[in-house]
């Protein structure tokens, strides 16, 4: 079942509200938690030497996006993010090159993606995770690819209660989703801070 409009009204307005407070400390404040972003786009590069047009799914201040700029120099690259707050800051420091749309991903946008990055996003997209793969889904080209990183799960209920506090679902549901809508070519989930939480990496081809 399809969340409900107002849901996904509240829900927005919620995460807008929470961005723009963290936006000009975000880079400075996540580093320590958002392990794997450069190890995925480095095995990128292996698999993928030279995709035509990549799309990253809540962009936030363009980490991310500054590093496929450099990793794939020739790629049209477009970022989305529901945030005007972090898109202000991404703007400042990526090439004019680089779209920027400022949109919830809840629909496709062009159907002609050869790759599309989900990084510590989908975690946070409660509800409108499932619509966001869905969309992505939608947006690949045939043989295209998604990938992704984000938190997978955590035995600790407290820190479970305290990631939900900060918006982020953590119960290893998004597993399952990635692996019916795309063929896994890399599906592992390793362990950070001594096991306190698990983080999950997945590249796949879409089915």
């Amino acid at each position: 079942m399809s969340p409900q409009p107002e849901m996904q009204s509240h829900q927005l307005r919620t995460m807008q509200r929470y961005y723009a407070m963290h936006a000009g400390l975000y880079d400075a404040t996540r580093w320590s938690f958002l392990f794997g972003r450069k190890t995925l786009i480095t095995e990128l590069v292996k698999h993928f030497p030279a995709p035509q047009r990549i799309l990253e799914v809540g962009c936030g201040t363009g980490h991310n996006l500054r590093l496929l700029t450099q990793a794939f120099p020739s790629s049209e690259i477009t970022g989305i993010d529901l945030s005007a707050d972090m898109l202000s800051v991404a703007r400042r420091q990526l090439p004019d090159s680089v779209q920027l749309v400022n949109a919830a991903y809840d629909q496709p946008l062009s159907g002609r993606m050869d790759l599309i990055l989900c990084s510590y996003s989908l975690s946070m997209f409660n509800p409108g995770w499932q619509l966001a793969l869905d969309s992505a889904h939608a947006d690949l080209i045939p043989g295209g690819h998604l990938a992704f990183v984000d938190f997978h799960r955590s035995s600790a209920k407290w820190f479970q209660s305290w990631m939900g506090y900060n918006h982020v679902r953590m119960d290893g549901h998004l597993r399952h989703a990635l692996r019916s809508q795309f063929v896994p070519i890399i599906d592992r989930a390793r362990p950070a801070y001594g096991g306190l939480w698990r983080y999950l990496t997945f590249v796949g081809k879409k089915r």
